[in-house]
């Protein structure tokens, strides 16, 4: 009986589609899925585009000098290649831009669009403008929490004020 009931719970998990597995005490254990809410706006063999067509007219910049001189760039297009260290895991809303010990948050212009969850880790351009805002302690909670469990980044996200960037496209390298 129990056999056929851990047998019937594979198969219908199988069938849903989730990526789900049987450990050896028979329960079910389901593993994070990618989510993917937006389609990209372009595509071609090795990218996605995601949110607006991206201009070839925004000054490049760098992680570094953004956050150096955050004054300087408040509201002015820029675009920046930077790697993705983390992603909402909740709906790809928003992730962690990285260079080196530098770090800052990159939501999406008018919550228009968002990124697929599995794409931590791949090097990407972004056009966007930096703002400045007042994080609240309720805020600040909430974007830990929908990072998941590492610690190092989520420590990055603190109440109060915080400079961020919000992104009108995103360029992400296609997985391999």
């Amino acid at each position: 009986m129990m056999t056929s009931l851990a047998l019937s719970l594979l198969i219908s998990l199988s069938l849903s589609g989730d990526k789900t597995s049987i450990e050896s005490t028979g329960k079910a254990q389901v593993s994070e899925q990618v989510l993917r809410l937006s389609e990209p706006l372009v595509q071609d063999e090795k990218t996605e585009t995601f949110g607006a067509v991206m201009s070839n007219s925004s000054p490049k910049l760098q992680l570094k000098t953004l956050a150096s001189n955050p004054q300087n760039y408040l509201k002015s297009a820029f675009q920046v290649d930077t790697k993705i260290a983390k992603v909402c895991q909740k709906k790809g809303c928003f992730f962690i831009a990285q260079d080196g010990d530098t770090v800052m948050r990159v939501s999406f212009k008018d919550y228009a669009f968002f990124i697929p969850t599995d794409t931590a880790g791949r090097i990407v351009r972004l056009e966007g403008e930096l703002v400045e805002k007042e994080l609240s302690q309720e805020q600040a909670a909430h974007y830990r929490s929908d990072l998941g469990s590492d610690s190092a980044l989520s420590a990055s996200i603190q109440a109060g004020k915080v400079y961020e960037i919000v992104a009108s496209s995103v360029r992400i390298p296609k997985a391999l």
